[in-house]
């Protein structure tokens, strides 16, 4: 996912300290790639597309990634094509997750389940301790960082002029879906939190979405009040992956969903607050959250007797019903604290 791929770049800037001169290789699926582009610590992208699945042309990729001579690996994926794909390579060092079926493959293993030390979350520090068995000092802090091209932030900019966005009124994204329906947080809700927002505050949105999604984002366009639909400009979006990140760079916070979404805004240094599926534990992505300007928010935090006795594919199952106990007035006074932090 376009997130994992992002918060392990992390490890491509730690290591280029420790190693100037070293040859780093990064090994993605081909609809990622948009999120390292133009990352100066990665010498080389690899990737890895669907075809690869086919037996014949997955043995002539493994041949290729030998040939390459690594001496260390790092198998942060850590399924098992990335395993076969670690242990065939030959690297001397190879290091990834303690995970049972694949153990055998790698020379150092770490477990996941890890309790955050500091507020860079488990997802930056379990990373980092990957580095372990090949670095003298692990950074405390390192944060994901997407690099923009100077025509793309001036393309942004005459997106946003031509829209009408006026610089000096607050502009929000607005994270409308969710990787999946289970992971969305419910329309009408949606539409009341973007009301809410519009009643106090003189602000301007983006949607999020690309234009299969258009469909589903008017959902949460319609149910909102007509003053809210006259500050959403509803038309302006990132046609790709690279237009969106670009335009996010000059708002002032994105706000919705959690996701690749919100873990990209942080990346470029925008606030954000994270509305957290009930099936995503929030400890598990919460990066760098600090109240103030990373928020998240999650049903466990107010109504913690839903998840008691249930296992994890249960909450998983039981999203909908879930989500649904998850009404906007839980946490409006905390989303409105967030706003008012924005304009002070």
């Amino acid at each position: 996912m376009i997130g994992d791929v992002l918060t392990s770049s992390i490890l491509f800037e730690a290591l280029r300290k420790e190693y100037p001169s070293s040859q780093l290789h990064y090994l993605i699926y081909s609809h990622t790639l948009p999120v390292i582009k133009q990352n100066p610590f990665i010498n080389k992208v690899i990737l890895f597309k669907d075809d690869l699945k086919h037996p014949l042309k997955f043995n002539s990729f493994l041949k290729k990634i030998k040939r390459e001579k690594y001496d260390v690996v790092i198998d942060v994926y850590a399924k098992f094509s990335s395993a076969i794909i670690t242990k065939f390579s030959g690297a001397p060092i190879r290091i990834s997750y303690n995970k049972w079926y694949t153990k055998s493959f790698y020379t150092h293993c770490y477990d996941k389940a890890i309790v955050a030390k500091t507020n860079a979350g488990q997802a930056i520090e379990k990373r980092l301790r990957l580095l372990t068995p090949i670095m003298k000092t692990i950074p405390a802090e390192v944060k994901p960082k997407i690099y923009l091209a100077r025509e793309e932030k001036l393309k942004a900019q005459e997106q946003l002029a031509h829209a009408g966005i006026k610089k000096d009124k607050l502009l929000l994204m607005i994270a409308v879906l969710g990787s999946s329906a289970s992971k969305t947080y419910p329309e009408e809700y949606q539409a009341q939190l973007l009301d809410k927002i519009i009643e106090d505050t003189p602000a301007q949105m983006l949607f999020n979405y690309i234009p299969s999604q258009k469909e589903e984002a008017l959902k949460v366009y319609n149910l909102c009040k007509p003053i809210t639909q006259k500050s959403i400009f509803f038309n302006l979006f990132g046609k790709d992956l690279r237009e969106f990140l670009a335009l996010t760079y000059y708002c002032d916070a994105l706000i919705g969903n959690e996701g690749g979404a919100v873990n990209m805004a942080k990346a470029l240094d925008v606030s954000t607050f994270a509305i957290f599926s009930p099936g995503v534990p929030k400890q598990n992505w919460n990066m760098y959250e600090n109240g103030i300007t990373n928020v998240s928010v999650h049903l466990n935090d107010y109504l913690p007797k839903l998840f008691e006795f249930q296992t994890n594919k249960e909450i998983h199952n039981n999203s909908p019903e879930l989500y649904s106990t998850f009404e906007p007035t839980l946490f409006e006074e905390k989303l409105q604290q967030f706003v008012f932090n924005l304009r002070s």
